[in-house]
């Protein structure tokens, strides 16, 4: 018993990675990660302490999927035809077993605290779990079980006034289409009609979408808890889809012999490369015209931030350079950082850009980062490295990042 604990106390920190946004570099190789998937398959054997409790992301009476307080997830799938089914959660598929009464039932190793993706597999075939509500994310719609983290008050619901998530349509001659983007509004925003308000423009991972930041994010709630709090000041937060036409190249290169996998610059892990400039135009010639015609906002570049996890982040990072005229607040959770380096006109950028932040998790490679904020203060920048403790590349890291970002924006 004592080897499997631990196991258990050592997988996490290999499989507490959702399939989300895009995968870090420098992935384990196929034997690796096989042998690893193995260790988790038979540390979950072990038997849980039995106290789970519906995750909050369940649909409406479900029991199931249910978390226990090691973090273990426990699902169950009534399926009485089905030859084997699996839990498929932190790159690893469990497998459950069945009972007399048709159902499937099996637990997972400790997942890390926060969001994570996951899907049920029946005989191969990989669906979403009945029991939970649907995410997008791993590039399809899919399941989400939610482990309660020890910080969770800073995106809690609470009886403080709430904003508004806006679903807005908006139409682009760049791309001849109706894109869509999510908007939200500050709890005030309806109560103060002559007020105008900041923006942030918000950009989701490789593989995810628009709905990300306002469901898996909780971006509202981290919002309306921060303002009624006073540690921010209310402004306005767009939240558009990265993937608008023209924006996909094609699948991805094959690597060369020896070469680690998919998941650099413009990349989802193992998914297409993608075009940033042709979301840059969209952004820059169309959504911040459209926003500031239709929203009360202060339609300058002192009053506009972007920010982005992962691939979005990478986006931030390259069109807030090239547009220092549109945007004076700079963040990047999980996706690169700035070097001064790269500043073509040191003195114009301190005079436009108010801050850079950046962010990563404590399990990513976020060395480089940190090096990076560090030689922009000596030189003189605002900037701001944070590492979320105990998360990797996942949305709990990316919801601590906005929580911390937000209350630097727009300090007149």
């Amino acid at each position: 018993m004592k080897k499997v604990l631990m196991i258990l106390a050592a997988v996490p920190v290999l499989f507490g990675l959702p399939a989300a946004a895009q995968a870090p570099p420098q992935q384990p190789s196929a034997a690796d990660r096989a042998a690893q998937a193995q260790a988790a398959i038979e540390a979950a054997k072990a038997p849980p302490v039995e106290d789970f409790k519906p995750s909050t992301l369940n649909q409406k009476g479900k029991e199931y999927p249910a978390v226990n307080s090691e973090r273990r997830i426990r699902a169950r799938v009534v399926a009485p035809g089905a030859q084997s089914v699996a839990l498929d959660i932190g790159a690893v598929k469990y497998p459950l077993t069945k009972g007399d009464d048709g159902a499937w039932v099996g637990a997972s190793i400790p997942q890390d605290e926060g969001f994570h993706y996951y899907q049920i597999v029946v005989d191969g075939a990989q669906v979403p779990d009945p029991g939970s509500l649907y995410f997008y994310g791993a590039s399809r719609w899919g399941s989400g079980v939610e482990v309660p983290a020890r910080d969770q008050d800073f995106y809690a619901l609470k009886n403080v006034p709430h904003g508004q998530l806006r679903e807005t349509s908006f139409y682009s001659k760049r791309s001849d289409s109706v894109l869509r983007c999510f908007v939200y509004t500050p709890p005030d925003y309806e109560k103060s009609p002559s007020k105008r308000y900041p923006v942030l423009y918000l950009q989701h991972g490789g593989g995810e979408d628009e709905t990300g930041w306002g469901s898996q994010g909780k971006t509202g709630l981290i919002m309306d808890n921060l303002i009624a709090t006073g540690k921010v000041k209310p402004f306005i937060i767009v939240m558009a889809s990265s993937y608008v036409p023209g924006a996909q190249m094609g699948p991805p290169p094959a690597p060369a012999p020896g070469a680690a996998g998919p998941g650099g610059p413009g990349r989802g892990p193992g998914g297409p490369r993608f075009n940033f400039s042709a979301f840059e135009r969209v952004l820059i010639d169309e959504l911040i015209p459209f926003i500031d015609a239709n929203f009360r906002t202060l339609a300058d570049q002192r009053h506009r931030a972007m920010a982005g996890l992962s691939m979005g982040g990478m986006q931030t990072r390259q069109i807030a350079l090239a547009n220092l005229d549109k945007f004076s607040h700079i963040g990047i959770f999980s996706g690169g950082s700035i070097a001064p380096s790269e500043i073509t006109d040191m003195d114009s950028f301190k005079k436009k850009v108010e801050v850079v932040f950046v962010s990563y998790g404590s399990r990513e490679r976020g060395a480089a980062g940190k090096a990076n904020v560090e030689a922009l203060q000596q030189v003189g920048v605002k900037s701001v490295f944070y590492e979320s403790p105990e998360t990797a590349h996942e949305w709990l890291t990316w919801r601590r990042s906005l929580y911390q970002f937000a209350p630097l924006l727009f300090r007149d």
